[in-house]
C-alpha cells in the first residue's frame, strides 16, 4: 500500500480508510446548543492531492472487488447495444417552415440536430426517413445538419448540449454547451446560411437562451457564487457579453430565474420562483413600448401562491391563462386579461377539485391542452374552443393500459392542429403520437424499436398498494416476466424511489431493465410521499417536517412486497439517487433488515452540513423544501433525526454501492465519500464499495455508450446482490 500524505494511493490493495484520528483536521460546529464534530471534512478539497489520491484509492478497492462481474458488465452492455437501433431518428417536429430532428449514428457517442423543409403551409405530417438511410446519407431530402454533437464534443472527457434556438427567421442557431460537468454553460452563435460562427460567446449561463421576435436580441440566464439562477440578460447580436444588458436581478436568495416566450410569440416571460412563491414579468411584442424591452410585473409575489401564465385567444379575445394555487392547493386554471391582473381578477375556467392535481396548461389557436393528474396517473385533457363562444368541448384522451404515462410531446406552433404526445408503460416502449384534434384520432408515428424479438405479452404490469404506519396507501408500479412468476413463487425485486420536490416517478420503459427482468428479477417503483404522484397533499406531506413519510413509505414498500409474496427480504435491492439517495441513505440506517443491498446515486446523505452551508450551490432556495437548520431549532433536529451519515449505526448494514461524480454542483461528491468513510468504521464489517466519475456531474457521465457501460457495472452489481449474476437469460 503506497501512502501519499496521509491519503491512500490508486494501486492499493486494502480498502481504503481515513487517515488517523489525530491527523483529519475536525470541524466542530455550535447550533442551538448542539454540539456537532465532523471528523471527515478534510474530504472536501478537491484540489488536494491527498483527497484525489483516496478518492482513486476508493475507485480501485470499488474495481478489485467486482472485477469477477466483468464479463457480466461486458454481457449487459452487449445486450443494451444489441437491442438499440443505434442509427436512428426521432419524429420530426414541426418549427415554422421546418420540421427538426435528431439522429444517431452506429458508433458514434453523440447525434445530430437537423431539419428539413416543410412541403407547404399546411403539411403537419412528419415525414419518414426511407428504410435503407445510412449513417452517410441524408435521412431525408433536403436534410441540413444544424450540430454535429459528435464533432464539437472532440477532445472533452465530457460533453453536454443544454439547449439550442433558433431564431424566428430561421437563420440563426444559438447553443450551449457544458464540457466539464459543472453545468455552466457556454453560448455560441452560428449563421445557419453560411454555417459560420459569429464571433459572438457567452461564458457562465445557465443553459440556453430565448430570442426576442426580431431575432436581434438573445435573452438568458446566468447563476450567482451559489450555483442560483439569479439574473436575465439581453444580449444583442454583434456586441460583446461585456455589453449586455441586465433584465432582471432576483435578490432574494430563495427565488430563482427564467426566460421564455410564449408560444404564440406574443409575449416574453420572466419568471421569478421559490419552492412555494411566483412571480411574472411580461413584456408585450405588440404594445407601444415592446421595443424598448420594458417588463411589467404580472401579479406581484404574495407568499405561498404560486402560478404560471400562457397566453390564448379564447373567442377572439386575448387572454392570459393563469394556473395558480390561490384557491386550493391542487391548483386552479383561471382567465384574464391581457395585461397585469391582481388575484382577485383572476376568473375560474377549470376550479379546484381536490381529486385532480392540474400542473401545465398549453394553448394553441383551436384548443387547450391541460397536463393533470388523478389517482396516481397522469392525464391529458382537451379543451375545444369555439372562435365565437369560448369552450365547446372538455375531455380525456383515453387509453387502454391500466398503468401507463402520457405526456405533451414537442407542440412549438400556436396554430398546429395536432398534439405531439408521448406515452409509455413499463412494457410498452416509449411511444410518439399526434392526436388530431378535429377528428379526434389518435396516430402511432413512431414507437422505439427493441431489437432481438421484444415481446410486450412476455411481461405483466401490476398496480399494488401498500399501508404506510400511518395507514396511507402508497401506490407501487410492478413489471416482471410472466415466466419468471410460474406457480407465484417469489423472485429476486428491484425497486426504487425518488420522493422528493413534488417530482414523479412514472412508469416507464427501460432497454437496460430488460438485463434486470430477462433474468428473472421484477423491477418497480415505490411511488412514495415527497413526490407528486398523488397530488401536492402527497408532496407537503413527505418534506419539511414531514421527510420521515418518505423513508416509512419506502419500507412500507419493501414490506409489502414481501408479505405479498413477491420478494424475500435477501433478494431485494433498493436504489435511489440525488434526494432519492438520501431516502436511500436513511432506509440503510432505520430499516437494514429489509433490504439484501441498496445503491445510492449521486446521494444527498450529509444534508445537515449542506443546509448549513448557504454558500453551497441550492442551499439557500431549499430551505423551503428541507428546513432552515441554521434559523430553525426545530429544523435542525429534524434534519438531524434523519441524516444518513450522522446516524450510521454500528449494526449490519446491506450491502451499499454509492455512486458520485467528482464535479456534481448539486450534490457534492463530498457527502458520498464521508458517509461511505464513516460507514466503514462503524458499521459491523460494511460490505460498502464508492464509484466516483473524475470528469462528470449531477447527471453522470456523458455519451450514449459511456452511459450505457455506467448503467451495465450497476446492473451487474445489483444482480449479484440478487443471487442472478450466473442466471441466463429468458427469452
Amino acid at each position: 500500500m503506497r501512502v501519499v500524505s496521509g491519503g491512500y494511493g490508486a494501486d492499493m490493495t486494502e480498502r481504503p480508510a481515513a487517515p488517523p484520528l489525530a491527523e483529519r483536521r475536525p470541524v466542530t460546529t455550535e447550533h442551538h446548543g448542539r454540539t456537532r464534530v465532523d471528523d471527515l471534512d478534510w474530504l472536501r478539497d478537491k484540489e488536494s492531492a491527498e483527497v484525489l489520491a483516496h478518492l482513486e484509492a476508493e475507485n480501485a478497492w470499488t474495481e478489485q472487488q467486482t472485477a469477477h462481474l466483468a464479463d457480466l458488465r461486458d454481457q449487459i452492455f452487449a445486450e443494451i447495444k444489441a437491442r438499440t437501433r443505434e442509427t436512428d431518428l426521432s419524429v420530426p417536429t414541426r418549427v415554422r417552415e421546418h420540421w427538426y430532428y435528431g439522429r444517431s449514428f452506429e458508433g458514434r457517442e453523440y447525434g445530430a440536430s437537423c431539419r428539413v423543409p416543410v412541403a407547404g403551409p399546411d403539411d403537419w405530417t412528419p415525414p419518414r426517413p426511407a428504410e435503407d438511410a445510412s449513417p452517410d446519407q441524408p435521412a431525408l431530402p433536403g436534410e441540413e445538419v444544424l450540430l454535429d454533437l459528435d464533432a464539437l464534443a472532440q477532445g472533452h472527457d465530457f460533453f453536454s448540449l443544454g439547449g439550442s434556438t433558433i431564431t424566428p427567421d430561421s437563420r440563426l442557431l444559438a447553443y450551449a454547451t457544458d464540457v466539464v460537468g459543472d453545468e455552466r454553460y457556454t453560448i455560441r452563435f452560428k449563421d445557419l446560411e453560411t454555417g459560420d460562427l459569429l464571433p459572438d460567446e457567452i461564458t457562465g449561463t445557465l443553459g440556453g437562451g430565448t430570442w426576442d421576435r426580431a431575432g436581434e436580441h438573445l435573452y438568458y440566464t446566468t447563476v450567482d457564487d451559489s450555483w442560483r439562477a439569479d439574473k436575465v440578460w439581453r444580449h444583442r447580436l454583434g456586441t460583446t457579453q461585456a455589453d449586455d444588458e441586465l433584465v432582471f436581478h432576483e435578490t432574494d436568495g430563495r427565488f430563482w430565474v427564467g426566460c421564455g416566450r410564449t408560444r404564440s410569440d406574443r409575449y416574453l416571460v420572466v419568471a421569478s420562483g421559490s419552492k412555494t412563491t411566483s412571480e411574472y414579468l411580461v413584456l408585450d411584442a405588440d404594445a407601444p413600448d415592446g421595443a424598448e424591452g420594458v417588463f411589467r410585473v404580472f401579479a406581484e409575489r404574495e407568499e405561498g401562491v404560486e402560478y404560471s401564465l400562457e397566453h390564448a385567444v379564447i373567442a377572439g379575445e386575448d387572454r392570459f391563462l393563469v394556473m395558480h394555487n390561490a384557491a386550493g392547493p391542487d391548483f386552479e386554471l383561471a382567465v384574464t386579461p391581457p395585461e397585469p391582473t391582481p388575484r382577485e381578477g383572476w376568473v375560474p375556467l377549470i376550479a379546484h377539485d381536490p381529486a385532480v392535481r392540474l400542473e401545465d396548461v398549453d394553448a394553441f389557436a383551436g384548443h387547450l391542452v391541460v397536463h393533470q393528474r388523478s389517482n396516481g396517473l397522469t392525464q391529458l385533457r382537451i379543451l375545444e374552443l369555439d372562435p365565437a363562444t369560448g369552450v365547446a368541448d372538455d375531455y380525456l384522451v383515453e387509453f387502454d393500459e391500466e398503468v401507463y404515462t402520457v405526456g405533451s410531446g414537442a407542440n412549438p406552433r400556436f396554430d398546429q392542429p395536432t398534439v405531439r404526445l408521448g406515452y409509455t408503460t413499463m412494457s410498452v416502449p416509449s411511444s410518439v403520437y399526434d392526436y388530431d384534434v378535429r377528428t379526434r384520432e389518435l396516430t402511432l408515428l413512431k414507437r422505439a424499436p427493441v431489437l432481438g424479438g421484444y415481446d410486450r405479452d412476455d411481461y405483466e404490469e401490476h398496480r399494488l398498494w401498500a399501508t404506510s404506519v400511518d395507514g396511507e396507501q402508497v401506490p407501487i408500479s410492478l413489471v416482471v416476466r410472466r415466466d419468471a412468476r410460474a406457480g407465484g413463487q417469489p423472485v429476486p425485486l428491484h425497486l426504487y424511489a425518488y420522493g422528493a420536490y413534488e417530482m414523479s416517478t412514472d412508469p416507464a420503459f427501460s432497454i437496460a431493465r430488460l438485463s434486470l427482468l430477462d433474468r428473472g428479477a421484477a423491477f418497480a417503483i415505490a411511488h412514495v410521499r415527497g413526490g407528486g404522484e398523488l397530488g401536492r397533499r402527497w408532496y407537503d406531506d413527505g418534506k419539511l417536517a414531514h421527510k420521515q413519510h418518505t423513508f416509512d413509505d419506502f419500507i412500507a414498500c419493501a414490506r409489502h412486497l414481501v408479505e405479498a409474496g413477491w420478494t424475500t427480504p435477501d433478494r431485494l435491492v433498493g436504489e435511489g439517487g440525488s434526494a432519492g439517495g438520501l431516502l436511500i441513505g436513511a432506509v440503510a440506517n432505520q430499516a437494514p433488515d429489509a433490504f439484501a443491498g441498496l445503491v445510492a446515486q449521486v446521494p444527498f446523505v450529509d444534508p445537515l452540513t449542506s443546509m448549513l452551508d448557504a454558500s453551497l450551490p441550492l442551499t439557500v432556495t431549499e430551505y423551503d423544501e428541507w428546513g432552515n437548520p441554521e434559523a430553525d431549532e426545530d429544523a435542525y433536529d429534524a434534519i438531524a433525526a434523519y441524516s444518513p451519515y450522522d446516524n450510521v449505526g454500528t449494526h449490519p448494514y446491506p450491502r451499499i454501492l454509492a455512486e458520485t461524480s467528482l464535479h456534481d454542483t448539486r450534490v457534492l461528491y463530498v457527502e458520498p465519500a464521508k458517509w461511505v468513510a464513516r460507514l466503514r468504521e462503524r458499521a459491523a464489517d460494511a460490505d460498502v464499495l464508492l464509484k466516483i466519475e473524475m470528469s462528470a456531474g449531477h447527471g453522470g457521465v456523458s455519451g450514449r455508450y459511456q452511459a450505457w457501460k455506467d448503467r451495465a457495472f450497476t446492473l451487474a452489481w445489483i444482480l449479484d446482490v440478487l443471487g442472478l449474476a450466473d442466471e441466463p437469460r429468458r427469452g
